[in-house]
């Protein structure tokens, strides 16, 4: 899967969990908690959510690996590769 579709993926996720945010407005190498005031309910539908759409099971090890949408870029395009690989 490419970068560009998995970025759109994680801002549509976001979207989801919190209409009111504005997409554009999101800096994508900074925290997303921080920026969209997510509590650790929003961030677990959000992990959920990734896992159900992308089938990519997260474990709670992983989660630091979310906090910015470059760093989910990152760890989900590396995560989809080992998939397509087995």
């Amino acid at each position: 899967m490419k970068e560009e579709l998995i970025r759109e993926t994680i801002l549509r996720i976001l979207h989801n969990i919190a209409p009111e945010i504005d997409l554009a407005a999101i800096k994508p190498d900074r925290n997303l908690r921080e920026q969209l005031d997510l509590d650790s309910m929003d961030m677990l539908a959000f992990v959920t959510a990734i896992d159900r759409e992308l089938h990519v099971a997260i474990p709670e090890s992983d989660y630091r690996s979310l906090n910015t949408i470059d760093g989910c870029v990152r760890y989900l395009t590396e995560r989809l590769a080992e998939t397509a690989s087995s």
